[in-house]
This record gives C-alpha cells, sequence and structure tokens, in this order.
C-alpha cells in the first residue's frame, strides 16, 4: 500500500523556515504546500521563491485549509502556545519550534488542546533526533564511560543586533530561552528525561531586561552534576561533555552538528575513539517523527511531559537567579 503524505504549511517567514524546508523536500511522506504571513504580498514572494504552491495572507487562512496537515509554527516564542493551540483545534498536527511554552500550565494547555483533537503535538528539538545524539546516549547507556558524574554544556553566539527578537521581553527574549534551553534539554535527555531536583542560576540583564548571559547548575539523583551557560555576549560555541568514572564523552558541535563535527571518546588507558558525525539534513529526523506519531500512531521521541519538565527548570533556575538562591524543581 502507498504511504500517506503529510501536507504541510508554515506560518511565517521566518528564517528558521530554511532549515525545514530541505527536509521536508526530500523526505518521501511529507509535502510542503503553503506558507503563511501576515502580508499577502510577503507570502507570494516567499512561496514563490521557495517553491511552494500556495500563500496566504493571514495565519487562520492557512489554517482552515483543509488538505493541510501539518503546521509547523516558526513565530516569536510568545506566539507559540496560542498559535499551537489554534492549528490543534483546526485539527491539525504541530511541529512548534523551541521553546513550546514558557509557563508549565501553558504547555498543560497545549497537551489539552492535542488531546481533544486527537493530533501530535511536538517541540523542535532538533538534536534529539541526529545521530550523534543518539550515540550518546548509547555510549552512556552502555557503561562506555563508566557511571555518569558530570555533565558541562554551553551554546552562545555573538549578537550585534540590538533590535534583535531574541532581546525582547514581550516576545519571550532571553539566551536561556533561545540557546540554554539545548544543554539544559541534553542533559536531561542522558538522565533519562528527568527533571533535576535542584538548581542554581546566575544572570547578566541587558539594558531591555532579559538575560544576556546565563550560567546555571542542576543537580540530580543520583549524585549527578550538570554545569551550563548560554549568551548573546561570547563567541559562537556549542560544546558538550560527558564525564563518567571510566571515562568522558566531548562534542565539537553538539546541537547543529555540519559534516566536519566530531564526537570524541576518551577512555582509560585507551586511545582516543573519533567518530565523525554530522550531515546536512539535521532536522528531517524531527519531521519523520512527527509523521511516525501523526500517521502511524508512535510514540514521540520527545512528548509534551518531555516539554513540561524543561520548561520547569527554565523556569526554575530564572527565579533561583532572581532571588539569589538554589531553588528544588517542581
Amino acid at each position: 500500500m502507498k504511504s500517506r503524505i503529510l501536507q504541510w504549511g508554515i506560518l511565517s517567514t521566518a528564517r528558521i523556515n530554511q532549515a525545514l524546508i530541505k527536509p521536508l523536500n526530500v523526505s518521501p511522506r511529507n509535502h510542503l504546500m503553503a506558507v503563511a504571513s501576515r502580508d499577502l504580498e510577503r507570502a507570494r514572494s516567499y512561496a514563490s521563491e521557495n517553491g511552494i504552491a500556495r500563500a496566504y495572507g493571514s495565519y487562520e487562512a492557512l489554517l482552515a485549509d483543509p488538505e493541510i496537515d501539518v503546521v509547523y509554527i516558526s513565530l516569536p516564542n510568545s506566539l507559540h502556545v496560542e498559535w499551537t493551540i489554534k492549528a490543534a483545534d483546526a485539527g491539525k498536527h504541530v511541529l512548534c519550534e523551541k521553546p513550546l511554552a514558557m509557563r508549565v500550565e501553558e504547555v498543560d494547555a497545549v497537551a489539552a488542546a492535542a488531546k481533544r483533537n486527537g493530533v501530535a503535538v511536538a517541540e523542535a528539538f532538533m538534536y534529539r533526533h541526529h545521530p550523534q545524539t543518539l550515540k550518546v546516549q548509547e555510549l552512556i547507556d552502555s557503561g562506555a564511560i563508566g557511571d555518569l558524574r558530570l555533565i558541562r554544556g554551553g551554546f552562545t553566539f555573538y549578537n550585534r543586533r540590538p533590535n534583535n527578537v531574541r532581546l525582547d521581553p514581550g516576545l519571550g527574549g532571553g539566551s536561556i530561552w533561545d540557546l540554554g534551553c539545548y544543554p539544559i534539554s541534553y542533559a536531561r535527555t542522558v538522565m533519562g528525561g528527568a527533571a533535576p531536583e535542584e538548581v542554581m542560576g546566575w544572570q547578566i540583564v541587558g539594558p531591555t531586561g532579559v538575560d544576556i548571559s546565563f550560567f546555571g547548575q542542576m543537580r540530580f539523583g543520583g549524585d549527578v552534576y550538570a554545569q551550563f551557560d548560554s549568551g548573546f555576549q561570547s563567541t559562537p560555541r556549542s560544546p558538550m561533555e560527558f564525564v563518567g568514572s571510566e571515562g568522558r564523552i566531548t562534542l565539537t558541535q553538539s546541537f547543529k552538528p555540519e559534516e566536519d563535527a566530531r564526537l570524541y571518546l576518551h577512555r582509560d588507558d585507551r586511545p582516543v575513539e573519533v567518530l565523525q558525525m554530522g550531515d546536512d539534513l539535521l532536522y528531517l529526523g524531527e519531521v519523520e517523527d512527527l509523521y511516525d506519531a501523526a500517521v502511524a500512531g508512535r510514540p514521540q521521541r520527545i512528548p509534551l511531559s518531555d516539554s513540561r519538565l524543561n520548561v520547569m527548570t527554565i523556569n526554575a533556575l530564572l527565579q533561583s537567579a532572581r532571588e539569589g538562591r538554589s531553588v528544588r524543581v517542581g
């Protein structure tokens, strides 16, 4: 039997869309059909440039298209929950850029909308589906570095645009929401999806009132600790390190591995093993994962329960930074 092809629509003409267009164009099970903007001419121009058949001058118009099965939401952070719920209520499956939400109650509202409409909703942490991440998980779970003791990571770049949306508090700005969410998520992933038990955070707040740098520590069960930083004031970097009782794993490009990305496995009394893990279709995994959930009903790699714990952890870290004390999570 011929597989069903899911028809996708994109809300917004944001730059991040380009990362998803190529996987949608190469996937035999998915097809990009439409794009929507608040400006019809902009939508038409974007559709023409990217070979998209349909253009809409409002988000509502795209959601009303009965042939659209899945909606990709790449709007500013503050609009994610509103449009994810509207898309779910329109009967569409949803892939929403991170962060899916900024409050636990919002994640619960999204989960309720997904349940009542029988649709799949996923947060777009693309790195979670990549072979490099799956290999890290396999090595840790197999005991390749012994018992996990420490996780360290960071995600930074230097923002030179004072009007960047990432700095707007009204749109959900801040480095921890934009970048820090990645090492936080990665640490939780290798810990089996658990939230930390206790966190401590420090932040540098910029002129607009959002954190432009964040530094955090997390204490997990089993005496495993994690440290991370995120920021808009440092050279571009995205390392992760996993330290165990008998070795460690280091990554050069943890969240957006390109073709020259490397995984280094350091084990006691053995030569360092170097694995080349990058490829040019980073975002394909999240597209195929959503297809499997929407069509085959398979469990999602990133369920909404996981998104809920990430939001809970980030809010605990922000509370710690504001109040100058450690905070218990949950």
